[in-house]
């Protein structure tokens, strides 16, 4: 009885605002601790604001992190100004505002400076925009447009989770994209003039989801940078395309190749999913026997005896 009069009080604090930042990471494919970490907050903040429960920052930080915003409030860099805006623009003093959310002058200052609680964010919103809804995002391409939007496809969450297991954290992902689930320390992202086929990589484990269309190139940009020791470990999931005469030259000298049983659904741009078309391999330089061993233990398939 004590349980279902507490989960019954506790929905109508879910805003539709709430709600929808947990759509919007679930779309990306990511966990509460992918957000975390994009946000630099702690997984239970996340886990609290999706519960309405929480500091007010704690959403901001998360909203920017999701490319999140609202529309039907007010022009704004941030909820916070948005909300100020529209109360100025309804000509609403700060005292009518306090009685008519029954939060005190000094709460609703302290929003309107970035500061408080969800909860009288919340407030304040059902009262100043009750139609206000999420802004749908811009549609971004990798590269120079529709033809490249094809390789812009991201590891899942869940099969990025056996790689962290297996092989550590990632310190460089050379072939990131802002919409990519994949946590590591530093992404070369080629929208801020990052290069991941011209920049030194680095690190003690880097992972690479490439362009499949300009897979072997990547591939050799992974042999040479592990040669060169600028990185211990390099996996690079890409097609299980075995043709070329460098693959038998060359990758089944230095690399450990798993191949994967079944397909994997990678996202896509708009937050959908789909499973490939192809069979993948997971390529790996510099892999230990105890890496190898606990990637196979978590995901189906077999690793290629060296050449």
């Amino acid at each position: 009885m004590c349980r279902l009069i507490l989960l019954k009080c506790d929905r109508p604090r879910r805003h539709i605002l709430i709600e929808v930042i947990r759509a919007a990471r679930k779309a990306k494919g990511w966990l509460q601790r992918s957000l975390a970490a994009r946000a630099a907050v702690s997984s239970q903040a996340i886990y609290r604001l999706e519960r309405g429960i929480g500091s007010a920052k704690t959403m901001e930080a998360a909203a920017k992190a999701l490319d999140y915003r609202l529309t039907g409030v007010a022009p704004g860099r941030t909820l916070a100004e948005q909300l100020r805006n529209r109360r100025v623009k309804q000509k609403v003093s700060i005292s009518s505002l306090a009685k008519r959310t029954g939060l005190s002058p000094t709460t609703i200052s302290a929003v309107e400076n970035g500061g408080g609680s969800i909860a009288s964010v919340v407030r304040i919103l059902k009262v100043l925009a009750p139609k206000a809804k999420r802004r749908a995002p811009e549609r971004a391409y990798w590269g120079q447009g529709d033809k490249e939007d094809r390789d812009s496809r991201f590891t899942p969450e869940e099969f990025m989770e056996p790689v962290y297991a297996a092989f550590g954290d990632i310190d460089l992902d050379p072939c990131g994209h802002p919409s990519s689930p994949v946590v590591a320390t530093r992404r070369f992202i080629l929208g801020n003039g990052d290069d991941g086929l011209r920049d030194a990589w680095f690190g003690r484990f880097v992972y690479v989801n490439p362009p499949f269309s300009a897979q072997l190139r990547w591939l050799r940009r992974a042999h040479e940078q592990w040669r060169m020791g600028n990185a211990h470990t390099i996996a690079c999931l890409v097609p299980a395309r075995t043709d070329s005469a460098w693959f038998h030259e060359t990758l089944r000298a230095d690399a450990d190749v798993y191949f994967l049983q079944g397909r994997v659904r990678f996202i896509d741009l708009r937050g959908g999913s789909q499973a490939t078309p192809f069979s993948l391999m997971l390529v790996v330089f510099g892999a230990t026997a105890e890496q190898k061993e606990a990637f196979a233990a978590t995901v189906a398939g077999f690793w290629m005896d060296r050449k």
